[in-house]
């Protein structure tokens, strides 16, 4: 299996009056790729511009950020014949890998806008370096810049970042150089959602299980499924009994803790993600922790009751006045 390391870069709307700021918010304009076989050998390389079709105007923040301009771009080809070129330089048996989460969802929404065949019709394993250097050697929960993480690890930089092709190089730099035990930590682009409840994903890595849901038409819906608020061992099994109820401080996060005789406590966390067409989607996560955790959880939920107690107290006093 070879390693896509893929970088894009993209352009906006600067009026935000065009018809596509909806269903085509970024324009990809650049795609830049690294191949690495197996053994993360680097074995061949893309780089192409694309020809926008949508915007025609360079966003002030695009122009700064990636040091292209219109006149440059309009020499490149049009999406569909780089994406056609693109898949051919793939091959066959390949994993993603990008710099953080956005390239692959973008990328995405630009092969339907332009209606060409979808890269698949499920979710997408793939790499997030980004993610995979803080496991490596920082505290797994930081996200680091791409230079940043190339000045930590003295990697020498001998080409201008900010490109695609540049980006997607020193990208391929940081996985090359990794512990094949960190990359068994993959992430998935959820552009297509599962499209049912038998193919959710439910997967466990080294010290956590994540569950990821199928669309529901919104929040109560979702927070009424029984495996979305069900605590159940990801290790044994056995459904458990709640030592804190599901609460939310913010209305996103959802948060509650469970005992497995065998294993401890288990903190479960559930996220509320926006889906297409105004639907949305469950991230749940679940950990076993120490009992001081379980206190923070505890004193986090008590922080959320008080609050919602004072503003709740807050206006009745306006509704009386």
């Amino acid at each position: 299996m070879n390693y896509i390391i893929l970088d894009l870069e993209w352009n906006q709307s600067s009026t935000g009056l065009e018809e596509a700021v909806k269903t085509l918010p970024f324009e990809i304009v650049e795609i830049g790729a690294i191949k690495l076989n197996n053994e993360r050998s680097m074995i061949s390389e893309f780089s192409e511009l694309v020809k926008p079709q949508v915007y025609h105007e360079m966003h002030r923040i695009t122009r700064r950020l990636i040091h292209l301009q219109m006149e440059q771009l309009e020499k490149g080809r049009p999406f569909p014949e780089v994406m056609e070129q693109f898949r051919e330089w793939c091959g066959e048996e390949y994993i993603f890998c990008t710099w953080g989460p956005l390239d692959l969802t973008e990328l995405q929404r630009n092969i339907r806008y332009y209606e060409l065949e979808p890269l698949g019709d499920r979710p997408i394993i793939f790499l997030d370096v980004q993610k995979l250097f803080s496991i490596a050697y920082e505290d797994k929960k930081s996200r680091r810049a791409l230079e940043y993480a190339i000045d930590y690890l003295s990697i020498e930089k001998d080409i201008p970042f900010h490109r695609a092709f540049s980006d997607a190089y020193y990208t391929a730099k940081i996985l090359a150089g990794m512990d094949k035990k960190v990359l068994e930590n993959y992430s998935f682009d959820v552009f297509h959602l599962p499209k049912n409840k038998e193919s959710e994903i439910h997967v466990i890595f080294d010290n956590y299980a994540k569950y990821i849901s199928r669309a529901f038409e919104d929040k109560i819906q979702a927070l009424e499924d029984r495996t979305v608020i069900g605590t159940k061992c990801y290790l044994c099994r056995k459904n458990l009994r709640k030592k804190i109820r599901w609460f939310t401080p913010n209305g996103k996060h959802y948060y509650s803790v469970s005992y497995c005789d065998k294993h401890g406590y288990m903190k479960s966390k559930i996220r509320i993600r926006k889906a297409e067409e105004g639907k949305v989607y469950v991230v749940k996560t679940e950990k076993f922790i120490t009992e001081t955790e379980v206190e923070g959880i505890r004193n986090k939920q008590e922080k959320s009751k008080k609050q919602k107690k004072d503003k709740s107290a807050s206006k009745n006093r306006n509704h009386q006045s």
